[in-house]
């Protein structure tokens, strides 16, 4: 158990599960839904139920596995033991410090509004990358207090404007804007389906309240609320942007538009729309970095502590941040960031997502899988055992599909960079046995 100097509280916890799955994404994200159609907002729907799922069994097991930090390493290491545990600290890890160059690069993206050349010059564009990588490293390097306050302020300024928009947009909503249901001559569910996928990405990160549990005062009760009430803030402000963003831009333009809210900014009359809509992409990624970049030392340090991770990664400083695990992310980040040099924003940040995507999903299965494990082994314990195996199933389930969905190239990467873990746990455990 952390220090109390080291331990946040609910708005702190909160921040942390919407800072980190609102990113610049959703600034962007609509154009790409346009073209499907109104059933697009029936995929934030469905997406929405299926992460409040994961939400409530993420919530569940921090009160089972209350005080421990590492989230579904930990849960994954209840149900399933060493191998899957590592297996899932492995990839998850690598998802975030791969998603973290991508984040930085959604930053600079949106600070090119203010500043051209990031957006003529690869070279100005990285070391810009790198700078917001290396600031956030040493935010956190402060330990969770001070990062926390950094969520919490990144947090509302990426909340407050879109909720704005909503509101004033609502007063220009023409419905004649509105998009037909299915524009694909698909089937509804077919389309449903690929839509939802797309919008899975958003969802990322409803987990990120129990991983630093230790950090969190009494986690038992905070993360359950701070983890239920960060996804439900969150899938609002998603699907009401939506709706509203349909209401204002007729479809073809909005579909062709590479940032959808200028768009809409302008047709209310906002003369500085342009500015406001980068600043508040900005702001998001900003946060969603800060956030991410925290977790980053986590995972790592709970493995380290059962000696699946090399010991230097629980190593912490005199804020009992885990510093080493947090500066070999960064340096990690950073080397990808270098290594896509020559491409364009656009191109790295599809790469990085691709890499991460699948081992960002595998471990909401692997949670899902052992809560039932957990559930069924000490039936005793749990009142309402069949509500919580259905609750089991439908996250397993939601987990699968999101898997299938997210495509064969997401699905082939990912599957390799699971397997390349493998040498490296025989590895721990040789080492292990040669300690005893």
């Amino acid at each position: 158990m952390k220090s109390a100097k080291q331990q946040v509280g609910l708005i702190t916890a909160t921040s942390l599960v919407v800072g980190n799955m609102i990113g610049a994404g959703i600034y962007v994200l609509p154009a790409a839904l346009a073209g499907y159609g109104s059933i697009s907002v029936l995929a934030w729907v469905l997406t929405a139920l299926g992460s409040l799922v994961l939400a409530k069994i993420f919530g569940n097991f921090s009160k089972i596995v209350a005080n421990k930090s590492g989230g579904p390493y930990i849960y994954t290491k209840e149900g399933f033991g060493d191998f899957m545990a590592f297996l899932m600290a492995w990839g998850y890890w690598i998802s975030i410090w791969v998603g973290n160059a991508a984040i930085a690069i959604a930053a600079v993206s949106a600070f090119s509004f203010f500043i051209p050349v990031l957006k003529t010059s690869p070279m100005y564009s990285v070391l810009a990358g790198l700078t917001l990588i290396w600031f956030f490293t040493w935010i956190n390097s402060k330990g969770v207090k001070s990062s926390g306050r950094v969520q919490v302020v990144t947090t509302f300024f990426k909340i407050v404007p879109l909720l704005g928009f909503v509101i004033i947009g609502a007063f220009y909503f023409d419905s004649s804007n509105f998009p037909a249901f299915n524009l694909t001559g698909e089937s509804d569910i077919k389309t449903v389906a690929v839509v939802a996928t797309l919008t899975l990405y958003a969802f990322l990160g409803v987990e990120s309240a129990t991983i630093p549990a230790e950090n969190i005062k009494d986690p038992d009760k905070t993360v359950p609320r701070a983890t239920l009430i960060g996804t439900i803030l969150t899938t609002l402000v998603y699907v009401s942007a939506t709706i509203v963003l349909f209401g204002l831009v007729p479809v073809d333009a909005l579909k062709s538009s590479p940032s959808p809210f200028a768009e809409a900014s302008n047709i209310m009359g906002g003369d500085y729309s342009g500015y406001i809509v980068a600043a508040g992409a900005a702001v998001a990624a900003l946060g969603a970095l800060n956030g991410w970049v925290l977790i980053s030392g986590q995972i790592p340090m709970a493995a380290a502590r059962d000696r699946l991770f090399p010991r230097v990664f629980k190593k912490e400083n005199k804020n009992e941040a885990p510093v080493m695990g947090i500066v070999i992310g960064s340096v990690l980040s950073s080397a990808v960031m270098l290594m896509n040099y020559s491409d364009g924003l656009v191109e790295q940040f599809k790469l990085m997502t691709l890499l991460s995507t699948l081992t960002a999903l595998v471990p909401y299965l692997f949670t899902s899988a052992s809560y039932a494990l957990i559930l069924i082994e000490s039936k005793a314990r749990f009142p309402r055992f069949g509500r919580n195996i259905a609750l089991a199933a439908l996250g397993f389930s939601y987990s699968f599909w999101a898997i299938y969905g997210s495509g064969n190239d997401t699905v082939f990467y990912g599957f390799l960079l699971l397997l390349a873990g493998i040498p490296f746990y025989a590895l721990m455990k040789y080492n292990q046995k040669k300690d005893i």
